[in-house]
């Protein structure tokens, strides 16, 4: 019984292993000292804002929110490299998941995926019709100088 609950243990162990390599380390710097630059910002637009500057009390606000979005996306990077690492979700072939966030590449390694649920997009007749229309009218305003 000892044995079993080591050796799950030691999967989670493993699935975590991940946020200890050099690459997601120095991610993990970037994020505290971003997220504490960007409040030190905010405090800093705080007393400009008292001394008189009334532009200042918009980044006042401005710096902290950004200061927590960022926070938030890191997270969800750790979220979704947790959940690829797992199984539960597949990262679209050809990826690099052991990179920083953000590492997977489309089929033609160029483009970011757009979502981590590795979601193939398949050849859609209708929305290929659309495009097509929209590039006919694109094609007429410019001929007329618009």
């Amino acid at each position: 019984m000892e044995n079993a609950g080591t050796a799950g243990g030691a999967r989670r162990a493993a699935k975590w292993r991940f946020m200890i390599s050099p690459p997601w380390l120095a991610w993990h710097a970037f994020a505290v000292v971003a997220f504490w630059g960007m409040f030190w910002l905010g405090d800093w637009q705080l007393h400009r804002a008292l001394a008189g500057n009334a532009l200042s009390w918009a980044y006042t606000f401005e710096w902290p929110i950004f200061a927590l979005m960022g926070a938030v996306f890191w997270a969800k990077t750790i979220r979704d490299e947790i959940r690829i690492r797992s199984g539960q979700v597949t990262a679209p072939p050809g990826s690099d998941t052991l990179g920083l966030p953000g590492g997977a590449t489309g089929p033609d390694k160029s483009t970011m995926a757009g979502s981590t649920s590795a979601e193939i997009e398949v050849y859609d007749p209708e929305l290929a019709a659309y495009n097509a229309y929209l590039a006919r009218l694109n094609r007429k305003a410019e001929s007329r100088g618009r």
